[in-house]
């Protein structure tokens, strides 16, 4: 499984910067860069404030896909 996010199109609709977007919760802009290119996986401290910022719920802005094996029943 692994974590996609829509960071850059929202903070896009917002005419927000990688540099506004890290200054608003508190990283440097390095930092927003990895996320939006999957390279880095925000803690949810970080996911919830990046959501916050740009007006959303955390589970609007990331996304977990990949496999879904289904656990079997005891």
């Amino acid at each position: 499984m692994k974590l996609i996010n829509h960071i850059k199109q929202h903070r896009a609709r917002l005419d927000l910067t990688q540099q506004e977007l890290a200054e608003r919760v508190g990283v440097r802009r390095q930092t927003i860069i990895a996320v939006e290119k999957r390279q880095y996986v925000p803690s949810a401290l970080l996911a919830f404030k990046i959501a916050r910022a740009l007006g959303m719920k955390a589970d609007e802005l990331f996304e977990l896909v990949g496999d879904k094996k289904k656990r079997k029943k005891k």
